[in-house]
């Protein structure tokens, strides 16, 4: 591991003066970040598009078409996940931060206040692993393998046995110490993988998005109709959800009346899961939107199916295939290639990432979510106003956007 030597001698308890110390760049940005920012390290989490209910934790409500940095700045952040009206993220010291609107107690501190700058939960910890945020509620695994859900409960999407609120993190029914990967849906369900390769899911249900051939919802856990133990990742979306195995084979179930399942069909609901129109066994990432789904094949190649248009805003184009069309099979983005890695889907808008750390999106921009300076839809992938070539996760909510950024210490 490489290090960076600073200038400022380092002093003791007892202000005795320790010299100048040769330290690495993690202990740096973990210990003293404020350092880190004084020399122009840039800040990692960055957030744009619809600002109202101070989503984008900059401390303002103002709705923003290029990316900024949230209130708390910092180059420590690991994992973001934008909601509909809330952003959640975790940090590389394991704490979780929540900002946003508290609608059911979305943010998990103990109230229903409305808060416009990054806070931590309040059950604190340094342990959280992976976190998801969905309408009003929001879900995280701790390192030690447990759940925990908080926030809008009244469809059961707690997954704790209750139809009922909660503004502080509950374990789910199920409870056990082997969840690995958890997704929370803007529509009301939720979706969980164990360390086994179960696949669990919970919530509302009328759209057959449980997938446990039934139109129920459930407040308790349950397995989906198609079981198995080889179940790598899952994603919910609005009222469909889909899930790839470790065969490298996709599932899709819940609603597919806009093409989303891509099965070739845009009608009925769907209770079980099915595979999609293209078949095969090279998927490796799948992101669920609204109505529409986005999934990188083995091969870095990026697909897309479903709703493609939004008739108030004259066609959204979040399938990124340079029309406005709704298509119920898998079609490839109009930008092509083979190098995409990471890919996330909004309510109308897509973004995604390339090996190459460049960060592209596409769709409906009507409050800046493309983060292109504008608010001009786009049915192609563009980049984003920030530019660079160093973005390592994006998170799509419902209309905003949150990104983290590798420290770049080339210049040092």
């Amino acid at each position: 591991m490489s290090s960076l030597r600073v200038t400022t001698n380092f002093r003791d308890s007892n202000s005795v003066d320790l010299g100048t110390k040769l330290i690495t760049k993690d202990y740096l940005m973990s210990v003293y970040p404020e350092i880190g920012q004084q020399i122009g390290i840039p800040p990692e989490l960055w957030t744009w598009g619809a600002g109202t209910n101070s989503r984008l934790g900059d401390g303002f409500a103002t709705s923003r078409s290029t990316p900024v940095t949230t209130s708390s700045g910092g180059a420590n952040w690991k994992q973001a996940k934008a909601g509909t009206d809330h952003t959640a993220a975790i940090k590389t010291d394991g704490t979780l931060w929540t900002w946003g609107r508290n609608y059911g107690g979305s943010l998990g501190i103990n109230n229903a206040v409305t808060v416009a700058t990054p806070v931590t939960t309040f059950a604190g910890g340094t342990n959280w692993k992976q976190v998801s945020a969905g309408r009003s509620y929001t879900a995280a695994i701790k390192t030690d393998g447990t759940l925990w859900t908080w926030g809008y409960g009244t469809n059961g999407q707690l997954g704790n046995a209750a139809i009922t609120s909660r503004s502080t993190p509950v374990t789910t029914f199920a409870g056990g110490t082997n969840w690995k990967q958890v997704s929370f849906g803007n529509g009301g369900h939720i979706a969980a993988i164990k360390t086994d390769g179960t696949l669990w899911t919970w919530g509302l249900g009328t759209n057959g998005e449980l997938g446990n051939a039934a139109i129920t919802s459930r407040s308790t856990p349950v397995t989906t109709f198609a079981g198995g133990t080889n179940w790598k990742q899952v994603s919910a979306g609005q009222n469909h959800t889909a899930a790839i195995k470790t065969d490298g084979t996709l599932w899709t179930w819940g609603a597919g009346t806009n093409g989303q399942l891509g099965n070739g069909v845009t009608t009925g609901i769907i209770s079980t899961p099915v595979t999609t129109f293209a078949g095969g066994n090279n998927w490796k990432q799948v992101s669920s939107g609204g109505y529409h789904t986005a999934v990188i094949k083995t091969d870095g190649t990026l697909w897309t199916w479903g709703k493609n248009t939004d008739a108030l805003n004259n066609g959204s184009g979040q399938l990124g295939n340079a029309s406005t069309t709704n298509t119920s099979t898998p079609v490839t983005t109009f930008a092509g290639g083979t190098n995409w890695k990471q890919v996330t889907s909004g309510q109308l808008h897509t973004a995604a990432i390339k090996t190459d750390g460049t960060l592209w999106a596409w769709g409906l921009n009507n409050t800046g979510q493309l983060g292109t300076n504008n608010t001009t839809n786009r049915s192609t992938p563009v980049t984003t106003f920030a530019g660079g070539t160093n973005w390592k996760q994006v998170s799509a909510g419902f209309t905003h956007n949150a990104a983290i950024k590798s420290v770049d210490f080339a210049s040092f």
